[in-house]
């Protein structure tokens, strides 16, 4: 898939988990980050969990400050079917227990098979984190190509 800067319709790209407490969280703030840095004005970020959590775990909160990035304020959210079938693309956290099957064929779903960091320590969860911007750059690199 190829992002066309002069398309009538914005990309649309999601980052779900069960919680949205974590992982899905990361994604989104570097998402947002790479939407930021490479002036992409027509792509949507989407976020959410299909049981959200009350608030973002608290070790993820201070892994991402340790990056300038401030998810305190955040709150997981629950996501619709209906959201994930506008999607282009929605990647999923490796949470075995979401079924993304029914948002269609026309949406790029990818499972990142990633570790929750939600009872880790920061140690354990720098290199989730590090992954996951890995991860979320890459897919800009492939979007914008």
């Amino acid at each position: 898939m190829t992002h066309d800067t002069d398309s009538p319709t914005p990309t649309r790209i999601a980052f779900i988990c069960v919680r949205n407490a974590g992982r899905s969280q990361m994604s989104t703030a570097f998402a947002e980050r790479e939407v930021r840095r490479r002036g992409l004005d027509d792509v949507t970020i989407l976020t959410g969990g299909t049981d959200p959590a009350d608030a973002v775990h608290d070790v993820v909160v201070e892994a991402m400050q340790e990056v300038g990035i401030d998810l305190a304020d955040r709150t997981p959210r629950a996501i619709t079917e209906r959201e994930l079938r506008s999607c282009d693309v929605v990647a999923t956290m490796g949470c075995s227990t979401l079924d993304v099957g029914t948002v269609g064929d026309d949406v790029d779903v990818r499972d990142w098979a990633l570790e929750d960091p939600g009872e880790r320590d920061l140690e354990a969860v720098r290199p989730i984190r590090d992954d996951i911007e890995e991860r979320v750059v890459a897919l800009f690199d492939e979007l914008t190509a």
